[in-house]
């Protein structure tokens, strides 16, 4: 080691974090340490020109007045406020972020020459309390919500701070360019980057509600904007911004009319609304990637959320009808729920009094298909004043009222959160009970014909029946699809577009003087269409900056906001207090009868468990009472088995509590009708064909009644132990063996029938087999086009996995109950498995090794 050249000590002395061990090895190495170049130098290359008197003087027994001189003249950053920083730590005058020793680790000549240097660099350097340039700074932040005539820290001394006396202010410099952005220049000079990811937060600073309003408070928006853009051609005003400006059209009236000015004058890179009159080439070209205006796109997000209802929402959207009128009809539909909606919270309303509002927003005449759409509207629940308005107004008669509320209570069966509206339909309309018991089971009837084939697994992952659907949380992220054979409707499945805003180029464009307007761009400061773009939300602009000051400094305004802050409860797509469809239907047409057979069908293959079964929120009487249950049937597991997706655990909890199996819901509605006419019901067992012949086991095509019974097996009889010696008492030893027979007797004749959880075990056994033989054939393909000698690894799918699961807990079920009903001693296989040789599982008998003379000699 003492061989080394200094090079390759000083390289070795730079890559430590604390060289004090290494200078105590060897004289040499601790003469060398104290030389004050390389202590010079190893704070440089370790902390860069900015950071190295910041971190020197945290060790302050290394630093002398040499090294300080060979610092600065090396090009150290060494600004008048990291000075004062200095001083007010190393006196103690106040209080200071600083909770370490840092410059009181020096001694007081040495720091006594520091600030000797520093007075030669800066000349006189403030430093009482509150005169540091870190406190100016602040106070020209905390005064950016004040009129100009309020103001006292002008933009020229923060100028002179940045440009003369070199302090960096990277952290908080973003919000100084949102007050004055002529700043950026001087900035960058000193080393500042401006990072895109601060844009939008620059430009909410921008149009931020001041604390007092202001007479030239637009005009002050409109040229910081247009200057900023000017400076910094990767900083324009997106649309995510804009639309958060304009969801404060009311309370922030300043800001809404700056954008209007920034829109007309051309200086937007999208349209506020579509018009192309002052607009430039490169504007034009960057306005065709945008899809509509923005004013009309966050119109349309609220005809099913529900801030719709709020009276806020409802004077923005108002405001910015009349600014902005469009012709597209799911806004025209958005203004006329701000009038039905309104107005439907007060206890009297008249068709004239509606009239008169709808037309001061210019929306008359209204026709028949306006009031169906409202009426289908999720957050429509009162439907009797847009009926008598569709009468005097529409003109509408008895009989196209009639029609309209098929059409209208059919639609809504559709929509799960119309449950109250369907319950008062009902209720003053009772002749549409029997419109929807005979449309139901025509249209919306499901087969396993009809579902998509097994084999195409993102078709089953996609799809998604049309009743009870569950509008509190979506379960299949890979869309959805609804749709069942030409019984079914065609409904569009709804992909929700997320827009992921990409990076800039790293490559800053040279931005040409030309002019205030910023139109001197080229198309690659545009930069990427998804940026000029945004994803435009319902938070408002005030909503969105408290947000980003709330989170975390360094991680909060750097991040990308693909999901809206606060007010989450607006943003819901159905009511505060929704009833669910199919829990209506359930209660009033009862849980046996073929609309509610259904609604479970499609709640079994959409997973809502509201639908599924009762719990104890909903006020039923006896959740486990049987009366109260809805059946399920093995064509839910069939369907759920094509579908790939794993039961709800409510239908495995429901064959624990003893439900009673069917194979089809048709199986007990045929029951109660004729237990309701008064005929003999035929009790059903595995064998029934008209059953096998709705739905066919899969497997096999053997009838389960043509082979018998087992017989009883004889474990209880060799279970019981006598203690009579033979040939002792030969009457007594009679007796017990007769009564070991009636046992035996009376025990097959009770096993002779089988339980519903032995009908389940049974037929799921079948199920979970087809599902075995299904996986083992898909790895033999897979082997087959597999690369020799590797290992094919194939997930099952969720629905294999469960019934593995679940169908062991089942049978561990069963065997506690007979072992209640039959005695400790009773075997692990049960006859309930099933007959047939499929109902078996048989393990393959280990191969026994042969072993030779040769081997044992």
């Amino acid at each position: 080691m003492d061989g080394l050249c200094d090079e390759i000590l000083q390289l070795i002395l730079v890559e430590l974090d604390d060289p004090t061990s290494f200078t105590l090895v060897s004289k040499r190495f601790y003469h060398f340490s104290q030389d004050p170049y390389v202590r010079a130098t190893y704070f440089l290359s370790r902390h860069g020109q900015m950071q190295a008197i910041f971190w020197a003087f945290g060790r302050g027994k290394l630093i002398n007045e040499k090294v300080i001189d060979i610092l600065i003249s090396c090009g150290a950053y060494l600004s008048r406020y990291l000075v004062q920083v200095a001083i007010h730590h190393y006196f103690r005058t106040q209080a200071h972020f600083v909770k370490t020793t840092w410059v009181r680790s020096m001694s007081f000549p040495v720091f006594s020459y520091f600030m000797i240097v520093a007075a030669r660099i800066y000349g006189d350097i403030p430093t009482g309390k509150g005169e540091d340039d870190g406190s100016t700074f602040a106070s020209f932040l905390t005064e950016s919500r004040f009129p100009s005539a309020l103001k006292s820290v002008p933009w020229e001394e923060i100028r002179d701070i940045i440009e003369k006396y070199k302090d960096p202010v990277m952290v908080s410099f973003p919000l100084a360019l949102a007050i004055e952005p002529r700043l950026l220049p001087y900035a960058k000079a000193n080393g500042f980057h401006m990072d895109s990811k601060y844009r939008d937060f620059v430009f909410r600073k921008m149009f931020e509600r001041p604390s007092l309003t202001s007479e030239n408070r637009t005009d002050e928006i409109v040229r910081n904007v247009r200057e900023l853009c000017r400076l910094d051609p990767k900083m324009f005003l997106t649309r995510t911004v804009a639309a958060e400006i304009c969801m404060e059209a009311k309370a922030n009236e300043g800001a809404y009319t700056a954008l209007k000015q920034l829109d007309k004058s051309g200086n937007l890179l999208f349209e506020i609304r579509c018009a192309y009159s002052h607009r430039s080439f490169v504007a034009i070209m960057a306005q065709s990637m945008v899809s509509s205006d923005v004013v009309r796109e966050l119109t349309k997000m609220f005809v099913t959320t529900r801030s719709i209802t709020t009276v806020y929402t409802i004077n923005v959207l108002r405001q910015l009808w009349a600014d902005y009128p469009s012709d597209d009809p799911t806004v025209r539909l958005v203004m006329l729920l701000t009038v039905f909606l309104s107005d439907n919270c007060l206890a009297h309303t008249t068709p004239a009094t509606l009239k008169t509002k709808l037309d001061a927003l210019g929306l008359t005449p209204l026709s028949r298909k306006d009031i169906y759409d409202v009426l289908i509207n999720p957050f429509v629940e009162r439907y009797t004043p847009i009926l008598e308005y569709g009468k005097v107004e529409v003109g509408l008669d008895s009989r196209g009222i009639k029609l309209l509320l098929e059409e209208v209570t059919l639609k809504c069966l559709e929509i799960n959160c119309k449950g109250k509206m369907l319950k008062k339909l009902l209720a003053d309309h009772e002749w549409l009970k029997d419109t929807i018991t005979d449309i139901v089971p025509q249209r919306y009837q499901i087969r396993l014909e009809d579902l998509p084939p097994s084999e195409d697994e993102k078709a089953c992952a996609a799809y998604e029946a049309t009743l009870s659907r569950d509008f509190v949380v979506s379960r299949y992220p890979l869309g959805r699809q609804s749709g069942v054979g030409s019984r079914h409707r065609a409904a569009q499945a709804e992909v929700a577009q997320t827009v992921v805003l990409a990076l800039p180029s790293e490559q800053d464009a040279e931005a040409e003087d030309g002019g205030e307007d910023g139109q001197d761009m080229s198309m690659e400061d545009v930069g990427d269409s998804s940026q000029v773009e945004g994803r435009i939300g319902q938070d408002t602009l005030t909503t969105m900056i408290q947000y980003d000051e709330l989170a975390p400094t360094r991680t909060g305004r750097r991040r990308y906001h693909h999901y809206g802050a606060t007010d989450s409860q607006g943003k819901l797509t159905y009511p505060a207090d929704a009833m669910q469809v199919g829990r209506w239907v359930r209660t009033y047409f009862g849980n046996r009868s073929p609309v509610t057979a259904i609604f479970v069908i499609h709640g079994v293959i959409n997973d809502n468990v509201a639908v599924l079964q009762p719990d104890f929120g909903y006020g039923d009487p006896d959740p486990f009472g049987s009366q109260y249950r809805v059946p399920i049937t093995l064509k839910h597991f069939k369907i759920l088995q094509r579908l790939g997706r794993a039961p709800n655990w409510s239908l495995y909890h429901e064959i624990q509590q003893g439900a009673e199996f069917y194979f089809t819901e048709e199986d007990y509605i045929t029951q109660d009708r004729m237990k309701s006419s008064g005929k003999k019901v035929r009790v059903k067992t595995e064998s029934t064909s008209h059953s096998m012949a709705s739905i066919p086991a899969a497997g096999s095509n053997r009838g389960e009644g043509s082979r018998g019974k087992k017989r009883p097996r004889r474990s209880a009889a060799a279970s019981v132990k006598s203690y009579a010696i033979p040939d002792s008492d030969d009457e007594t030893i009679a007796e017990e063996d007769a009564t070991i027979s009636r046992a035996m007797k009376a025990q097959a004749k009770k096993k002779k029938f089988e339980s519903n959880l032995q009908q389940w075990i049974k037929h799921l056994s079948v199920i979970l087999k087809e599902e075995k033989k299904k996986y083992k054939e898909q790895k033999k393909r897979l082997e087959k086009t597999a690369t020799p000698g590797s290992k094919v690894r194939l997930p099952k799918n969720e629905f294999h996995k469960s019934l593995t699961n679940n169908l062991r807990d089942l049978r561990k079920r069963d065997r506690e109950k007979r072992r209640l009903l039959y005695g400790s001693d009773v075997p692990d296989e049960d006859f309930s498995e099933g007959d047939d040789d499929e109902y078996h599982e048989r393990g393959q008998k280990g191969k026994k090794r042969r072993i030779s003379y040769r081997e044992i000699d």
